[in-house]
């Protein structure tokens, strides 16, 4: 305190404060020096007072003070880091409720008659083919020359796909827990298909770094660390998404190597359909023959139809108008062998008009036929 003293104070030399005290030692006047050592403390709290009062006050430009009292200097977001050190740091909200399809993801939103898959392959691939008859928009096959993730060219055909994934580089489900689940419908669908957030990538890649985010997952090619999280924080940045502060540390430390690192720029539109680096279409297919209408002409000549017919003929058989006389004889028996050798009679007329009747059993010619009642008598 002594040393905010004004200068008539201070300019008591050491010899006259030891007088001071002598004489108060010497007088044996107790009070008298109490009273003096309050009157000097009273005087040198309203110098004080003054000093404080004088003093010049802070500008209004100064910069915000820190816990140190320093000044915090205003982040250059011209950086990456200062960027990130403008973001809002939170934990991890639930996941509750959170379904990819509400993101609507593929959906052409830009309006280009085109699906966003289909835009981002013609943007970051290269000797691009496309598929006849879709308006310039289906990738048939190109190259990802250089892989972001892996550093690898990667050859790319529709029929195998998925030989690629398109990345959302800040993942559907780690931005829902950082402040997408009080979005609006369009503007989660925009999040999803904004190019800025899009990348081309291996589907082994892209499957391994799942929703995480830059402290759980890093791209293999750390040559490409600094521009992926630079990436990252300009997504955020754009759509007021917060970040953890495990991802702040991970961040911080990726860009500790490239503390330069410029803020990634908004800028990364797709080509028309119908455009990209070495874009054509494949050849009309050959058409098929089409299919014979044609039916071959049916054979007029007929045979000729038999104009002759049979006459038929008039005259009718003759009705038989003679009927068989009934038989008066009984219907013979079982006939045994003739007894009469070389004899035969026809009929019992035979025998008469032989003069053999009657005819027994025994006599030339005798037959059962002859002997109707079986008495060995026939003709009787």
């Amino acid at each position: 305190m002594t040393s905010r003293l004004p200068a008539r104070v201070r300019s008591f030399s050491r010899g006259q404060k030891i007088g001071l005290g002598a004489l108060v030692s010497c007088c044996g006047c107790s009070v008298l020096a109490v009273l003096l050592i309050i009157a000097l403390g009273v005087l040198g709290a309203v110098l004080d007072a003054e000093d404080t009062v004088t003093a010049p006050a802070p500008t209004a430009t100064s910069s915000a003070a820190s816990d140190d009292g320093e000044p915090t200097p205003t982040p250059d977001t011209s950086t990456a880091l200062g960027v990130l050190a403008a973001l809002e740091v939170k934990g991890r909200a639930p996941k509750t409720g959170y379904e990819r399809d509400l993101f609507g993801w593929r959906q052409d939103v830009d309006g280009n008659g085109c699906d966003t898959r289909n835009d981002v392959l013609r943007r970051d691939l290269r000797d691009i083919l496309l598929v006849h008859g879709t308006q310039g928009c289906v990738v048939l096959s190109g190259e990802l020359a250089t892989s972001p993730y892996s550093g690898d060219a990667v050859d790319f055909v529709k029929q195998d796909d998925p030989a690629l994934d398109i990345d959302h580089v800040v993942a559907l489900s780690d931005a829902w827990q950082t402040g997408a689940d009080s979005w609006d419908e369009q503007t989660r669908h925009a999040f999803a298909n904004d190019p800025l957030n899009l990348l081309a990538v291996e589907d082994d890649l892209n499957s391994q770094k799942g929703d995480g985010d830059a402290a759980t997952w890093l791209p293999p090619n750390s040559g490409y660390r600094c521009e992926y999280v630079a990436r990252q924080i300009a997504v955020k940045e754009k759509y007021e998404l917060w970040v953890k502060p495990a991802e702040v540390d991970a961040m911080t430390e990726v860009l500790t190597d490239c503390p330069e690192q410029p803020a990634f720029a908004d800028d990364q539109a797709v080509p028309a359909p119908g455009e990209g680096e070495g874009a054509r279409e494949e050849p009309s297919p050959t058409p098929e023959p089409e299919p014979t209408t044609e039916e071959p002409e049916p054979t007029t000549e007929e045979p000729e139809p038999t104009t002759e017919e049979p006459e038929p003929t008039t005259e009718e058989p003759e009705p038989t108008t003679q009927e068989p006389e009934p038989s008066t004889e009984a219907p013979a028996e079982e006939e045994s062998e003739d007894d009469g050798g070389s004899v035969y009679y026809e009929n019992c007329d035979a025998v008469r008009a032989a003069g053999a009747d009657p005819i027994m059993a025994g006599d030339p010619g005798y037959s059962r036929k002859l002997d109707r009642d079986g008495d060995g008598i026939g003709c009787e």
